[in-house]
C-alpha cells in the first residue's frame, strides 16, 4: 500500500454514510416546497370608493401596465364605504405578501382618522405607503356670472358678511371642505359651507348658482372653466398649473399657507418583504411614468409623482399632522 492510499475497508465503510447523506438530500429536495417568485398568482388593486371617480380611474390606468411590468393579472375592486375607511380597513386585515394594494385618495390615508370614531386600522402603521402616485391641487371657482372675479373680492365679502358666502363640497371632510376651512383659518374669514354627496352634485349647483363657490379638484372641473360656465380665481398649489398657466396660485393672490394638493397613493398592508416590496415600487413607477398615462393625466391638470416609500411616508406624517391641525381647530365633524 502506498503512503497515499486508502485501504479498501475504509472505503466501503465510508458508503452507509454517503448514501445516508445522499438521502438526506433528496428528502430536503422532495419535501420542501420551492420558493414561487413574486407574483405567481393575480395581484389584486382594492379601490375604498364607487366606480368612475378620480381614484378609481387612476387604479384603471395603472392596472394594465402593471399587468405588463409584473407579469400577472392585476384586478380592480371597488369596497366603498365610510368615507374610504372600510375598503382600507380590508386591505389592512390581508396578508402582508404584495398580492392586495390599496389605491386611495388622502382622505383614509390622512383625514378620516381624524373626523371617524372607530376607524379600524392606524394609518401610519398598519399600512405601508409604496408612493404617492399623482397630486392635483384644488382650484377656487365661482360661476361665470359671478360677481366676484377675484380672491380679494372673495376675502372682501366675507369680511363684510361673515358665515354668508356659500362654498360647496363634495362631502364632510372631502379634500375641497377641508381646503375651504384652511383657507377661512388663514385668511381669519368665515363662509357657509355646503356639503354634497359627492362632487358632481356639488359641481352641478355651482354652475346653476345655486351656491357662491368651491374648491374644487381641478380634474373635475377644468372643462368647466375652459367652456367659460366657471370662473377660475385661484389654485391651490405652490405653483401655477400648467393648464390654468394664467390663473394665479392662492399665495400670488393674497392668501398666503393655503398650498393644497389632492393626492392618490398606493399602499400595502405593512410588513411586506423587502424584495416583493422593491418589485412592486418598480412596477408601480414604471406604470406611473408610461408615456400614455401620464400625458393623459397632465391634459386634466394630475401631476405624475411616483416618489419612493421613503419620502411617501414622510409626506404622509406632515399631512396627517397637518389635517389634524385643521380640523381641530374647526371643530370639524364627519357629521
Amino acid at each position: 500500500m502506498t503512503p497515499r492510499s486508502l485501504p479498501s475497508s475504509s472505503f466501503h465503510g465510508r458508503r452507509p454514510l454517503l448514501r445516508l447523506l445522499g438521502g438526506l438530500a433528496l428528502g430536503l429536495s422532495l419535501g420542501l416546497p420551492a420558493l414561487a417568485a413574486y407574483p405567481d398568482k393575480p395581484v389584486t388593486l382594492v379601490v375604498p370608493f364607487p366606480p368612475g371617480g378620480s381614484t378609481d380611474s387612476l387604479a384603471r390606468a395603472i392596472a394594465p401596465k402593471l399587468q405588463e411590468k409584473l407579469g400577472q393579472t392585476v384586478v380592480v375592486e371597488n369596497k366603498p364605504g365610510a368615507t374610504g375607511t372600510m375598503g382600507t380597513a380590508q386591505v389592512k386585515r390581508t396578508a402582508a405578501d404584495g398580492y392586495t394594494l390599496l389605491v386611495s385618495s388622502l382622505g383614509p390615508f390622512v383625514i378620516a382618522p381624524h373626523l371617524i370614531k372607530g376607524v379600524q386600522y392606524d394609518a401610519l402603521k398598519d399600512l405601508d405607503l409604496l408612493t404617492v402616485a399623482v397630486q392635483a391641487p384644488n382650484v377656487l371657482v365661482v360661476p361665470a356670472a359671478s360677481k366676484l372675479t377675484s380672491v380679494a373680492d372673495v376675502i372682501a365679502q366675507q369680511k363684510k358678511e361673515p358665515g354668508k358666502l356659500s362654498f360647496a363640497s363634495s362631502g364632510n371632510g372631502s379634500s375641497d371642505h377641508l381646503t375651504v376651512e384652511l383657507f377661512w383659518q388663514q385668511t381669519g374669514t368665515s363662509g357657509l359651507h355646503v356639503p354634497y354627496k359627492g362632487g358632481a352634485p356639488a359641481i352641478t349647483d355651482l354652475l346653476g348658482g345655486q351656491v357662491d363657490a368651491s374648491f374644487q379638484n381641478i380634474n373635475a372641473v377644468l372643462q368647466h372653466i375652459q367652456s367659460g360656465k366657471l370662473r377660475a380665481l385661484a389654485v391651490t398649489g405652490d405653483k401655477r398649473s400648467a393648464v390654468l398657466p394664467n390663473v394665479p396660485t392662492l399665495a400670488e393672490a393674497g392668501a398666503k399657507g393655503v398650498d393644497v394638493y389632492s393626492w392618490q397613493g398606493v399602499a400595502a398592508p405593512a410588513g411586506l418583504p423587502p424584495a416583493v416590496r422593491t418589485q412592486i415600487v418598480a412596477a408601480l413607477q414604471a406604470a406611473l411614468n408610461d408615456a400614455a398615462v401620464k400625458q393623459k393625466n397632465a391634459e386634466i391638470g394630475i401631476e405624475t409623482v411616483a416618489n419612493t416609500p421613503e419620502q411617501a411616508q414622510a409626506f404622509q406624517k406632515s399631512e396627517f399632522a397637518r389635517w389634524k391641525k385643521v380640523i381641530e381647530t374647526g371643530k370639524i365633524t364627519a357629521d
